[in-house]
């Protein structure tokens, strides 16, 4: 009987490029849930370098770990800074009607 080794899925290995990232957000955006959000924030900041994206954020990269973190519940303010600082930027569509339920 041979053994499997495996290792933990990690998200950011797989965000290579702007597309993969607007995918991956959008996608957690469109899931409605805050936590989800925020997780997949810190997934693309650790894609993309989280020093580089706490100092274009502003914040330092122990405040933005912390923020994006499971137990984090970053200000909008914060999250508004990371988005931008990843290089990304939210749009709003209607929804439409038969579409909400």
């Amino acid at each position: 009987m041979s053994t499997v080794k495996t290792k933990p899925f990690d998200p950011a290995e797989y965000l290579d490029s702007d597309e993969a990232i607007a995918a991956y957000m959008t996608e957690a955006l469109e899931t409605g849930d805050p936590r989800f959000v925020v997780d997949a924030l810190g997934v693309i900041a650790r894609a993309r370098g989280m020093t580089e994206v706490a100092r274009e954020a502003g914040v330092s990269r122990e405040s933005l770990y912390r923020a994006l973190s499971a137990e984090g519940n970053p200000e909008f303010a914060t999250v508004m800074r990371v988005v931008r600082a990843l290089g990304l930027r939210f749009s709003v569509t209607p929804v439409r009607h038969d579409d909400a339920a």
